[in-house]
């Protein structure tokens, strides 16, 4: 199957609106990415420059009480009602997925790299809780690499309401140089980094693509096994991105509450099995209150950054 969705009909409003009945097998996008993806490659250097002009939209999503206590083990968040903002990013991710699979979508699903992520939780989710998800894409731009694309995906009570999370996800197609859209010049250079006193360090199995493709649902071959990993031109296979992001933020701890801004940057993948040196600095007001915590993740043998990033209190 290849994982295509149905023609759209034209809604009221800015965007077009493909109404899902359920949310997209991740699985079933990935085959359909990876059958079509010679052809997709070829047919796209010769049509769509453009991004589609169409948001898709579940209206009825809820999360899973099982998956959800395992995402919590796995990630080490505490188990209780209030469902974690990384979770909720796994619930929209199908979602945001489906709309980069479109045939339509300039850029190859395949080989996809995520550059950075920002989250605000707006209000918090309970796994009791109806919810409604919809993403689109937008801001289709040259990088010095390829060409980059932001996807937003925003999650409603199914009732209503305004958004109670909103996620926007920068991803960049690697090689792949669209006409019309120019390559920026030559980035400014990259600060030295110097690593700080860790406070914590992971050690990585190389299992741990597969458990977090369990609880997350993404089986994107680059992190399941080696040979996988191979076969897209990984020398072997990588952590998730979300994985190191929904676990930097556990480790910030309660502090945070259940509502703030998060945001990470992706510098370097790492690479299984893998130990992660990770420092988390906290900030607080003038009465002693949390207001926002800023971390990083490097290699603690090469000093190689990984990944760096904060959590701010919502303002």
């Amino acid at each position: 199957m290849s994982g295509r969705l149905p023609e759209a009909t034209r809604a009221s409003g800015p965007h077009e609106t493909v109404e899902l009945a359920e949310v997209p097998s991740l699985a079933k996008l990935y085959a359909g990415a990876a059958a079509e993806a010679a052809r997709l490659l070829i047919s796209r250097r010769d049509g769509a420059r453009r991004l589609p002009d169409a948001r898709h939209r579940v209206g009825v999503v809820r999360p899973d009480l099982a998956r959800l206590t395992a995402y919590q083990h796995l990630l080490r968040e505490p188990v209780r009602d209030v469902v974690p903002a990384g979770y909720l990013h796994t619930l929209a991710f199908p979602v945001a997925m489906s709309v980069m699979a479109r045939e339509d979508f300039p850029l190859p699903l395949l080989g996809m790299v995520h550059l950075r992520n920002r989250v605000e939780y707006r209000e918090p989710v309970t796994h009791a809780d109806e919810l409604a998800i919809a993403a689109w894409a937008e801001n289709l731009s040259g990088h010095r690499a390829g060409t980059q694309v932001e996807v937003v995906a925003e999650v409603r009570r199914a009732q209503g309401g305004e958004p109670v999370w909103r996620g926007v996800s920068t991803y960049l197609a690697k090689g792949t140089f669209l006409a019309g859209i120019d390559k920026p010049g030559a980035p400014a250079p990259r600060e030295d980094f110097r690593p700080p006193q860790p406070t914590a360090l992971w050690r990585l199995g190389v299992d741990i693509g597969r458990e977090y493709a369990g609880v997350s649902g993404d089986f994107n071959p680059i992190h399941l096994s080696v040979l996988s990993a191979k076969a897209l031109g990984m020398r072997r296979s990588i952590a998730h991105g979300m994985y190191s992001a929904s676990r930097v933020l556990s480790e910030v701890g309660s502090a945070k509450g259940d509502s703030f801004v998060w945001e990470i940057v992706f510098e370097a993948p790492v690479f299984l099995p893998a130990s992660v040196s990770v420092n988390i600095t906290d900030t607080v007001d003038g009465d002693g209150a949390w207001e926002r915590s800023d971390f990083v993740g490097w290699n603690g043998k090469s000093g190689r950054r990984h990944f760096v990033g904060s959590v701010a209190r919502l303002a």
